[in-house]
């Protein structure tokens, strides 16, 4: 009968324990190294809790109550972006998309009036259902509790005219779907200038009524034009620049309305002047040099010791050592077909398929001043560590979207009585909930790039 050597098998079992220490000895120095290289970074998944970085900058007393909204599944693939092969974000086409919009007309409490579709009885409901799918990459789902980690301790300001505030108002619903905002700041008529507060991630977001982003006068009843003058900013918002940690700049309508234009003490000319003694000169070189000035001012303010200091502003400011994020919403076409004033101003319920509509005329000339102000101004502030920009180019997607605005639906039923012979219509700011939600996406995106590019290049 044989019998089992206790020796024998303790040896076996010894030599193994043996080999495994062997083999872990020599994959730690590997590990050390992938993990040098390679860094792990934490899941920006909804459920997350991100602490918190720095100290507040604000503090309130109020109560706000936050709540969480689960989002379906999306459509869209989620995707980490590669800042080294940018996203053009101007080609592409519209994709039917199931799950529609996060919010509705009733749901958020920052709609303006004229944009509340839904609650105004807009009979169909197909403009809700789309997303912008561009050639070259993926954009993901608006994700709220990720933008917020983004901007937590910080100020978000958008500057412009109504198209900011259409912009604004259509992100702080998206957001209100994680965190409730509260109102913490008032002031001018059609509130023109506010500030929100997200005491769940101590984040402000603001908005600042510029509608030239320089220095401007508005035209009155006795004088009927602007007065634009074009080497100072609107001090209105640049005054708060210094606590700003990202502005969004949005104008380009107002340029179309008659002007003088000023620089320093000189004239330059006019737009549309009947009756002044002035050279008509137009407004795309107009409107580019409002960007360069305005981009040129927030370099110089906030740009402070450029190379591996640079960001703020003035020796004495006590956040000098921050940086800003720049982005410029490029211009965003109106979709008249008529009478601003008839029942078919925008009648279109579907967007345009691709290849049907051009970018073209006044439009392509708008978005090409703002890019190349953009572009020229990256070149300049690659001195400065802490100055990012970006062009938000959505002027080719927003022009294939002609079924977006409110039309008559910028009020209440505006058909219940009949049809009118003569009924307002809006067809240049967007429906909310509605196409201009996919801008917000297309910026988050552009937040995910810079945060991806920080990691790799060991910047902010």
């Amino acid at each position: 009968m044989s019998s089992t050597n206790p020796f024998k098998d303790q040896s076996s079992s010894s030599l193994t324990k043996k080999l495994l220490r062997c083999i872990l000895y020599a994959l730690l120095p590997l590990a050390l190294i992938r993990l040098y290289f390679y860094p792990l970074t934490p899941s920006l998944s909804p459920t997350n809790q991100f602490p918190h970085t720095k100290p507040p900058i604000i503090t309130t007393t109020a109560t706000a109550t936050t709540f969480t909204s689960p989002s379906p599944p999306s459509s869209k693939e989620h995707h980490s972006s590669n800042t080294e092969t940018p996203c053009d974000y101007s080609n592409g086409k519209w994709v039917p998309d199931k799950f529609g919009p996060l919010y509705n007309g009733t749901s958020c409490g920052t709609i303006k009036d004229g944009q509340n579709c839904m609650s105004h009885g807009r009979p169909d409901q197909d403009y809700l259902y789309w997303s912008w799918e561009p050639k070259d990459c993926k954009i993901s789902r608006f994700d709220p509790k990720i933008f917020l980690h983004f901007l937590r301790n910080k100020h978000l300001a958008f500057v412009g005219d109504s198209m900011a505030r259409n912009q604004l108002e259509s992100l702080l619903c998206m957001l209100s779907t994680a965190s409730k905002p509260e109102l913490v700041y008032n002031l001018g008529d059609d509130n023109k200038f506010r500030r929100w507060h997200f005491k769940s991630h101590n984040v402000n977001v603001s908005i600042y009524w510029s509608p030239f982003l320089v220095k401007g006068i508005e035209k009155t009843e006795i004088a009927n034009y602007n007065r634009l003058f074009l080497d100072s900013v609107d001090e209105r918002w640049a005054s708060d620049l210094d606590k700003m940690d990202m502005v969004v700049l949005s104008v380009g309508h107002w340029f179309l309305h008659p002007a003088v234009y000023f620089y320093g003490e000189s004239v330059l000319g006019c737009h549309y002047c009947v009756g002044q003694n002035y050279t008509e000169v137009g407004f795309y070189d107009v409107f580019g040099k409002a960007f360069k000035t305005t981009l040129e001012t927030i370099m110089e303010r906030r740009g402070g010791g450029g190379g591996g200091g640079g960001g703020g502003g003035s020796d004495s400011d006590s956040d000098s050592g921050k940086g800003i994020d720049v982005v410029v919403t490029t211009f965003s076409p109106h979709h008249f077909e008529g009478e601003w004033d008839k029942l078919g101003a925008c009648p279109k319920t579907q967007p345009f398929k691709e290849g049907e509509k051009q970018l073209e005329g006044m439009d392509a000339e708008m978005r090409k001043a703002e890019v190349g102000e953009v572009e020229a101004a990256k070149e300049k502030a690659k001195k400065f560590s802490r100055i990012r920009l970006s062009a938000l180019d959505v002027t080719k997607l927003s022009l294939m979207r002609p079924d977006g605005h409110p039309g008559p639906y910028m009020y209440a039923n505006p058909f219940a009585n009949g049809i009118a012979e003569r009924v307002q219509n809006d067809c240049v700011h967007w429906c909310l909930p509605g196409a201009i939600d996919t801008w917000n996406e297309i910026l988050l995106d552009v937040m995910k790039r810079w945060d991806n590019q920080s990691r790799w290049s060991g910047g902010r």
